[in-house]
């Protein structure tokens, strides 16, 4: 397979069922956070099971909600949603499903509707894919503080202290 690049999961460890407010702040704080870490701009996709409405649901409103705030509360990040992760990030796939899309095909920023769907989805691309994952990393708080799972490689817990130090500068 080839390698598509660096990504921002969000959230994969600690808020188990955000609301569409709690899930728009994710976002903004996982786009800041990508671009203090990778030093380019974020391009945020709102991860769903369906893409622009093929599929509807109470799950699929709060991304579309999450969405919406986002846009207003940060006009100026790159951000769309709700979007199939394959939209997201494949080019071909977001041509058919989201054509027009300023974020598909080109997510960088993936942020995951609840726990459940964030934590499975990193996990299942660091052993499958063999990626490089260092965290779960914390947001929003006023030093840095991470953490690692317990089944982390040596790797790991240097990188989460790299990135540890980038937050505290």
């Amino acid at each position: 397979m080839e390698k598509i690049g660096t990504f921002v999961f969000s959230d994969c460890a600690l808020n188990q069922n955000p609301s569409a407010e709690e899930l728009s702040e994710i976002a903004i704080a996982s786009g800041k956070s990508f671009e203090q870490f990778i030093g380019k701009k974020p391009n945020i996709a709102m991860l769903s099971y369906s893409t622009y409405g093929s599929a509807s649901s109470e799950l699929v409103d709060k991304v579309k909600d999450a969405t919406k705030l986002v846009k207003e509360k940060a006009p100026n990040l790159s951000v769309d949603g709700e979007l199939q992760l394959d939209a997201a990030i494949i080019p071909e796939v977001a041509k058919s499903k989201a054509p027009g899309s300023n974020v598909a095909g080109k997510a960088n920023t993936l942020i995951f509707p609840d726990l459940n769907t964030g934590n499975i989805s990193y996990k299942l691309v660091q052993r499958l894919a063999k990626a490089e994952a260092y965290g779960p990393l914390c947001q929003g708080l006023a030093k840095p503080v991470n953490d690692l799972s317990r089944g982390c490689y040596a790797s790991d817990i240097v990188g989460v202290i790299a990135l540890t130090c980038v937050q505290a500068q």
